[in-house]
């Protein structure tokens, strides 16, 4: 089967979701290809909130910058952080006047602030329902404009090239079919990586898809060392790893140990407002310490009523797995949560394969250097998706005809193989790492690599079968750029190299081959 549009987007977080309402309201054909439902989306189960400097006054963009910049360890690139913190007041505006209910405190909206913000500036729905109510409000939009055809349950599997352009990609369909969308332009949308390590706080769908579609096609990758693990995620008995917003903190929030003992400000003065690799580190060892018992986030501090009002997710969330969360301590430990790398794209979106796009938290602008603010994420899928879109529209062209009527060449992974490489993720690409362990990840992943099978799988298996091969791509080049960068920097800590070091004041750069090499920082 073929079908025909201007544009393809693949992915339908906030980044896919907002741009193809730009691509829409220009006139442009759209298709939308979803592996599930958007709510389902790491932006969708966003809990936290959208960092914004609302007042547009100019001493609080630059303080966002500014924090934003600090957060990054040295390593953000100051045009990509002016893009996100002068653009982000507009598109924060256009949500509200279609519709977004953030919450107020009176007549005007409330402002929290989370760990390394200098002030409180981070806007929430629904108590902690951001993401959902920021990708309601784009589905309406989107729903009320038409000329965007949804493609459910699609998940790309090869990106169509001819002569040197992306011209489409190949979808597998909710039954397994195959089916070739040819399109003018391509933008990956398609979230984060998160579910390539064993524990994350991601849906189920993060498998590091657009990465790896874009390395196979020779695309080049930046930055893929640095992954954020966000401090406190749920580690109840039986329930999913869900993370617990780092607003709780914000407003009081306490991590202790088994004993009871609060113990950040022994790693940082900042204590529980530390930047998140801190804690997670702090966390981390604690965790260690205690044979492995988790830690616990003590809300004893939101008196009253507040703790149902700010936060009716969370507690929600706990009595649904037996614990009352204002009258017990909940059990947290770290988990994958965000990546600061993907591939390399300008501040337009373009990759360097002509013809793809990317946006959001598939694309690595440098907006977030080695270790993203808190609540720049949602931001971010605003402000480059309306940009690419742009772009896109600028730089439209026509289909070209390109014949993809053979089959695709396969290489796969075994389903089976996902459970050993998430396991091989968590120990040896884990919040602490060495030369040794990432030495041992690089060969392990270049065997699975080169045994991926060339034989068509049977519909029911294929979905599982591509994932398992994406996570391995991914890992391997996370690994191969964390074995080139010997330091310590924001999110990558190497236990051998404990320290920064101003030779690696550079961006990770991947190569088709699999070369690593360094980059200047903008």
């Amino acid at each position: 089967m073929d079908e025909r549009f201007d544009v393809l987007v693949i992915g339908a977080g906030v980044a896919g979701l907002r741009a193809a309402i730009a691509l829409a309201q220009a006139g442009a054909r759209v298709a939308v290809a979803t592996k599930d439902e958007p709510q389902t989306s790491s932006s969708g189960q966003a809990r936290g909130g959208i960092a914004v400097a609302l007042s547009g006054e100019e001493q609080d963009i630059v303080l966002h910058a500014a924090d934003t910049l600090a957060a990054g360890d040295h390593l953000c690139d100051a045009p990509a952080v002016s893009c996100l913190v002068r653009d982000g007041r507009g598109e924060v505006l256009s949500l509200i006047d279609w519709g977004a209910r953030f919450d107020r405190e009176g007549d005007r909206y409330h402002l929290t602030r989370e760990a390394a913000h200098s002030m409180p500036r981070i806007l929430h729905a629904g108590g902690d329902a951001t993401g959902r109510e920021i990708v309601r409000t784009l589905v309406a939009r989107l729903r009320r404009g038409g000329g965007v055809e949804r493609l459910s349950g699609h998940m790309a599997t090869d990106l169509l090239v001819g002569d040197g352009r992306c011209v489409g990609a190949r979808l597998l369909t909710a039954s397994g079919e195959v089916l070739s969308v040819h399109a003018g332009s391509v933008l990956l949308a398609t979230g984060g990586i998160g579910c390539c390590w064993k524990v994350s706080s991601n849906p189920p769908e993060a498998t590091g898809d657009g990465v790896a579609l874009g390395i196979k096609a020779g695309c080049l990758a930046g930055d893929m060392e640095f992954v954020q693990f966000h401090p406190t995620a749920l580690a109840l008995e039986g329930a999913p790893p869900v993370l617990l917003t780092e607003a709780l903190r914000g407003e009081g929030g306490v991590i202790v140990s088994e004993a009871g003992k609060r113990f950040l400000h022994e790693n940082d003065e900042r204590g529980e407002l530390a930047p998140r690799d801190i804690v997670a580190r702090g966390i981390a060892r604690k965790i260690r310490n205690q044979d492995g018992r988790p830690v616990g986030l003590d809300l004893g501090a939101l008196k009253g009523d507040h703790l149902e009002h700010r936060f009716p997710g969370v507690v929600e969330l706990c009595q649904r797995y037996g614990l009352d969360p204002r009258h017990e301590v909940i059990p947290v430990r770290p988990a994958a949560h965000y990546a600061m790398g993907g591939l390399v794209t300008d501040l337009d979106g373009r990759t360097t394969l002509p013809g793809l796009f990317a946006a959001g938290e598939v694309a690595c602008t440098g907006v977030h250097g080695a270790n993203r603010l808190a609540s720049n994420s949602l931001l971010e899928g605003l402000v480059f998706g309306a940009r690419a879109a742009r772009r896109m529209i600028a730089d439209s062209s026509s289909i070209p005809v390109v014949d993809h009527s053979e089959e695709p060449l396969w290489e796969v992974a075994d389903p089976a193989q996902a459970d050993v490489l998430r396991d091989l993720a968590e120990r040896t690409l884990g919040i602490v790492r060495n030369g040794e362990s990432l030495d041992e990840a690089v060969e392990i992943l270049d065997g699975v690599i080169a045994g991926f099978g060339r034989d068509l799988p049977s519909p029911g298996a294929r979905r599982a079968a591509v994932e398992t091969t994406n996570i391995a791509r991914v890992l391997r080049s996370v690994a191969e750029a964390a074995r080139w960068r010997r330091e310590s920097r924001g999110a990558h800590f190497r236990e051998d190299h404990p320290a920064s070091d101003d030779i690696f004041h550079l961006h990770s750069r991947i190569h088709p081959d699999g070369a690593v090499t360094g980059s200047a920082v903008r």
